[in-house]
């Protein structure tokens, strides 16, 4: 429950994504996540900084809820760049993300390597969906209440300028590093397997969150 550390170890899971994918020869396309991981994750630690700071160096997302409502602008760059990292498509981390799984699917590894890269995004998309459904959606609670005020414009003149780049700068970058688009030939399953994995991880991070929340 604590927002530092779920969004620090979310780094590290991409870090281990970045760092597998390259052990198996693909250096452009780590170098490649590295670049549009950087964007939006940028833009989320600087959210999460904000949201820490008025809430009075609180870090428990229990405390939170609501947020949408007092600090828009930064709930929107917060779920964009959350959104980003599930690798929704067409947002920045959907083009680094969707081509390294379609590389493993088209590779010749066996199963349990296959299976640990769609179970990792199944898990990205399941705690990211959980963090913003405490933080936005949940009801209002007493410490998120009395301890919000007005949005810092200073941060948000930088957070608005990562919130373009976490959202366009996956096409540009894939037009920048490669020269060559990469040809991909796989079956409509495996084509739309993360697809699937998303969902699920979707759902399950909607059924977790309503149970912490409805259980007491």
């Amino acid at each position: 429950f604590d927002l530092k550390k779920i969004i620090a170890l979310s780094t590290l899971s991409q870090l281990g994504l970045m760092m597998s994918i390259l052990s198996m020869g693909f250096s452009d396309l780590a170098f490649f996540h590295l670049l549009t991981h950087a964007m939006f994750k940028a833009l989320l630690f600087m959210c999460a900084g904000m949201i820490i700071h008025m809430m009075n160096d609180n870090q428990d997302i229990r405390y939170m809820g609501g947020l949408s409502f007092y600090i828009p602008m930064t709930s929107l760059c917060f779920n964009i760049s959350n959104l980003s990292l599930c690798g929704i498509p067409f947002l920045s981390g959907f083009y680094s993300k969707d081509l390294i799984l379609e590389m493993v699917s088209m590779s010749n590894f066996n199963f349990i390597i296959f299976f640990l890269y769609y179970f990792s995004t199944g898990l990205t998309v399941f705690y990211s969906i959980r963090l913003s459904l405490y933080l936005m959606v949940n009801e209002f609670n007493l410490f998120s209440v009395y301890n919000l005020y007005d949005e810092d414009y200073t941060m948000l003149k930088s957070m608005i300028l990562l919130l373009f780049m976490s959202v366009v700068s996956g096409s540009f970058l894939s037009w920048f590093i490669f020269s060559y688009p990469y040809m991909i030939f796989l079956p409509v399953n495996l084509k739309i397997m993360v697809i699937y994995v998303s969902i699920f991880g979707f759902i399950m991070g909607v059924l977790i969150s309503n149970m912490n929340l409805y259980s007491l």
